[in-house]
């Protein structure tokens, strides 16, 4: 393996969005999706989350939102802003978009859509969930717009998501086992750390990392839709 830390050569572009995240968003749109995340015939209920880079002081980063912990689904958890897509919204980028300005603040004049990906399917709540991925052309500082529903919002850097020291194994009660983050004080895990997982691949800055450092899911994180 190269000594070179493949995040070292991403950087920003002042006149759009960089090369790295163009060739992320035809990878990623062509890529084949795991069994596991595709969705059923019929599909599942359309969703939407917007997988927003950004280059921070620490570099390229990700946005990520932490869920209120009374929410039905997913509660307490690290995602990506989103949410499920409104028949007023005019498609899942409008929808990712929406939710992004609902949950974090984030400014849809500021965000240019790169890529919207194909579905993968959340088979403990049955969303079928299209990602969209965009470069954050204009950052604006964030927080939570929306307390009961997000109570944390955080850009986390690439080079942090990639660190093998902060990367684990999740096994769930069910029995499922899956990738998992710990970054910025969240514990990232489920669909949002497969996803994080899957574009770290496909950009190839995933570093080897220890997938037999397995923890039980904490009961903490344990909800209704969990």
């Amino acid at each position: 393996m190269s000594a070179v830390d493949p995040l070292e050569s991403l950087d920003g572009a002042r006149d759009g969005p960089p090369r790295w995240l163009l060739d992320l968003a035809a990878t990623a749109r062509e890529a084949a999706i795991p069994p596991r995340l595709r969705p059923p015939p019929g599909g599942g209920r359309p969703s939407a989350v917007l997988v927003l880079f950004g280059m921070g002081a620490d570099g390229p980063d990700l946005l990520l939102v932490q869920r209120g912990p009374g929410l039905r689904r997913h509660s307490g958890q690290p995602a990506f802003p989103g949410g499920a897509i409104d028949e007023s919204d005019a498609g899942p980028a409008a929808a990712a978009l929406r939710e992004a300005a609902e949950e974090a603040g984030v400014e849809a004049s500021g965000v240019e859509v790169l890529a919207v990906l194909p579905d993968l399917f959340i088979a403990r709540s049955g969303f079928a969930v299209t990602p969209v991925l965009a470069w954050w052309r204009r950052p604006v500082p964030v927080a939570p717009a929306d307390p009961p529903e997000v109570t944390a919002v955080a850009r986390v850097p690439l080079s942090e998501l990639s660190d093998p020291r902060r990367r684990l194994t999740i096994r769930h009660p069910s029995g499922f086992s899956g990738p998992a983050f710990r970054v910025r004080g969240m514990l990232v895990w489920g669909f949002t750390a497969a996803l994080v997982d899957r574009l770290l691949r496909l950009g190839g800055w995933e570093r080897p990392w220890d997938h037999g450092q397995v923890e039980e899911l904490p009961p903490e994180a344990l909800a209704p839709g969990s």
